[in-house]
C-alpha cells in the first residue's frame, strides 16, 4: 500500500488546491469528501471514487478497506490529514470524487414533480441547508439559477451533511430553468414581498416548482413576471423576510402536506 508522510509531496499539494480552489475541481473534474458517512452517500448517489487517502490512528486500514471497495488506498500520516482536512473534527478518511454533470437536461423527474429553486444562493451554509430540506422531503430536484459558488466547495459538502449526494441537482441560468418548466408543463411559485398571495393558498398537487431568492435582494424581476403566482409567508412580527433555507422549508412542507405526505 502507497504511503505519504510528507505534506510537500506534490500529489498532496495538488489536493490542497482541490479543497481551496474551484478552479483546479474544475479542470480536473474532482474534488475532495471528508468522513465515512459522506463517502458513502456520495457512493450511494452514484458518484465515482478514485482514490480513498486514511489516518491509521484515526480509521483502521480495514475500515478504509471497506469504503475504498476496488479504489486506490493511500495511507497519510496525521500531519498530512490535518493539512488536507477541512473539518476540526472528522474521522480519519477523505476520499477524491469525480464531480457529476449538473446539466438540466441529465434530471429524471417523476411524472408529479416537486422541485425547489433557489436563485444566486451565495452563502455555503444556506446551500447546505436548502439541500438537508430537500433531501427531507424527498424533492425531485434542486435546481441553482445563476449560481455563485462551486457546488462542490467543500463548505457545502460540510453543510450538507451529505446532502449533496442524495439529492439531483441542476444548475442553468434563469431564463433556461424558466424554459425548462415551462416546457414540462411544471407551475413554478416565487417566494416574493411584490404582488404576492399567501403561500397556503395555493395548489400544489400538480406539478410543482418553489422558486427562493436571496435573502438581501429577493427574486429578479425575471422570475416574478414569469411565475404562475408571486406567493408570500405573512409575517406577524417586525421583519419582512426569514432566511432563506427557513423559507424554502416552510413552502417545501406546505406542499408536502397538501400531497399526503
Amino acid at each position: 500500500m502507497k504511503q505519504i508522510t510528507s505534506i510537500q509531496n506534490p500529489f498532496i499539494k495538488s489536493l490542497v488546491l482541490l479543497q481551496e480552489k474551484a478552479k483546479n475541481r474544475k479542470q480536473t473534474g474532482t474534488f475532495l469528501i471528508e468522513g465515512k458517512r459522506e463517502i458513502f452517500l456520495a457512493l450511494k448517489g452514484g458518484y465515482e471514487i478514485d482514490t480513498v487517502l486514511f489516518n491509521p490512528e484515526i480509521c483502521s486500514e480495514s475500515e478504509a478497506k471497506k469504503i475504498s471497495r476496488t479504489t486506490e488506498l493511500i495511507e497519510i500520516n496525521k500531519d498530512v490529514f490535518q493539512k488536507l482536512a477541512y473539518r476540526d473534527t472528522t474521522e480519519g478518511i477523505l476520499a477524491i470524487a469525480k464531480t457529476k454533470s449538473q446539466q438540466l437536461s441529465d434530471l429524471k423527474l417523476s411524472e408529479n414533480p416537486l422541485i425547489l429553486v433557489a436563485e444566486a444562493p451565495e452563502k455555503p451554509g444556506n446551500i447546505g441547508a436548502l439541500l438537508r430540506t430537500a433531501d427531507a422531503a424527498h424533492l425531485d430536484a434542486v435546481i441553482i439559477a445563476n449560481p455563485k459558488s462551486d457546488l462542490y466547495n467543500p463548505n457545502i459538502v460540510r453543510s450538507s451533511v451529505g446532502c449533496l449526494f442524495t439529492n439531483q441537482i441542476a444548475t442553468g441560468t434563469t431564463a433556461e430553468i424558466i424554459a425548462f418548466l415551462k416546457e414540462r408543463k411544471i407551475n413554478f411559485y416565487c417566494a416574493t414581498l411584490q404582488n404576492a398571495t399567501a403561500y397556503h393558498t395555493q395548489d400544489y398537487t400538480t406539478p410543482t416548482a418553489l422558486v427562493v431568492g436571496t435573502e438581501a435582494t429577493g427574486l429578479t424581476q425575471e422570475w416574478r413576471d414569469a411565475t404562475n403566482q408571486n406567493i408570500i409567508i405573512p409575517m406577524q412580527g417586525e421583519i419582512d423576510s426569514m432566511n432563506v433555507s427557513v423559507a424554502a422549508a416552510i413552502l417545501i412542507f406546505e406542499a408536502k402536506r397538501q400531497r399526503g405526505f
